[in-house]
């Protein structure tokens, strides 16, 4: 089975992600922050299911999104990882591309444009 993984401390966010993408048919793995988000990879990893698409804030606490990825992209290069965070400057994007962020998207997001990008990153 392949699941999207959705990574915000904010309740809500992970809700209104989950809404938006549903049409997807992917089952959702929600996540507070990269600590549990790394765990939970883990566990799906070992019940022999994989992740389609990783989405992931960038300020969270315990483990923030970009040492997330970093973390995660030892582990697995390919899977696509798209940041939703509310940080638009150039040097942040930059910051999360370099650590192997496959997309970036400024909240708040429209759901049009969200379940778009995330069409497109799990094909």
């Amino acid at each position: 089975m392949k699941y999207i993984m959705v990574i915000d401390d904010s309740p809500t966010i992970r809700t209104s992600i989950q809404f938006a993408i549903k049409e997807t048919g992917y089952p959702v793995v929600p996540a507070d922050n990269g600590r549990v988000a790394l765990e939970k990879v883990k566990e799906l990893k070992e019940k022999g299911d994989e992740l389609a698409l990783v989405m992931v804030d960038v300020n969270m606490p315990e483990m923030d999104g970009i040492t997330f990825i970093k973390h995660f992209r030892q582990e697995d290069r390919f899977t696509p990882i798209l940041v939703l965070t509310t940080e638009s400057q150039n040097e942040k994007i930059k910051e999360g591309k370099d650590a192997g962020a496959s997309g970036w998207m400024v909240k708040p997001f429209q759901q049009p444009q969200l379940l778009q990008t995330v069409q497109r990153l799990v094909r």
